[in-house]
């Protein structure tokens, strides 16, 4: 379900939007290395309220694509590459990088709201707990039809909601926030056709 057998081109190929999304992160993490142009990068596109709030709104959409290392990034993408394609599949391109999108952006709007103006952010991973939200979802409305799915999905919500409140550093606000936006668009894209879809492609 989860564990990737592709070749490498059989995943470019299979799932554009997923690859994509973690080339564009990996192009401009590689791209803060370079003396001056890192700077730039993380000067106009960190997630600052004070910023936001002077009209800066592109920093509403710019922090998901920042990382705070090497080791933030990593994670991230790893997650974004195993839990990623089988969205991607089930809810088709549009509709992935609607959910992955919708919840980076949302977190981020909910950080402004909640947290300081002189709060600063980076990071996927409000996109990344919308996924988690999306299966939330699927898990929802197909209840116990799909157990494999629920014995996978469930421990790594909970996990995930756990240590997002044991991490330092995090940003707690941008995680339940993109989950709850990908659990919110998730009901309305899944239904029981698509249901026993995804179950007949297993």
């Amino acid at each position: 379900m989860f564990l990737r057998t592709e070749s490498f081109s059989q995943y470019l190929r299979l799932y554009p939007v997923v690859s994509t999304l973690i080339a564009l992160n990996l192009i401009v993490h590689v791209l803060t290395w370079i003396p001056g142009i890192g700077n730039l990068l993380y000067y106009y596109g960190v997630g600052s309220n004070l910023l936001i709030e002077a009209g800066e709104w592109w920093r509403f959409l710019t922090p998901m694509f920042l990382h705070g290392g090497l080791m933030h990034l990593l994670f991230n993408m790893f997650s974004l590459f195993l839990f990623g394609p089988e969205l991607e599949r089930l809810t088709g391109k549009v509709r992935f990088i609607t959910i992955y999108l919708s919840a980076g952006l949302f977190g981020t709007v909910a950080t402004y709201f909640i947290q300081p103006l002189d709060y600063l952010h980076v990071g996927a991973s409000g996109a990344i707990f919308g996924i988690f939200g999306a299966y939330g979802a699927l898990l929802y409305y197909g209840r116990r039809s799909l157990p494999q799915l629920r014995q996978i999905i469930l421990p790594i919500i909970v996990i995930s909601i756990i240590m997002t409140f044991l991490t330092p550093n995090v940003n707690a606000t941008a995680h339940i926030a993109g989950m709850i936006t990908g659990f919110i668009i998730g009901l309305s894209y899944f239904h029981p056709k698509r249901i026993v879809s995804w179950k007949t492609k297993k």
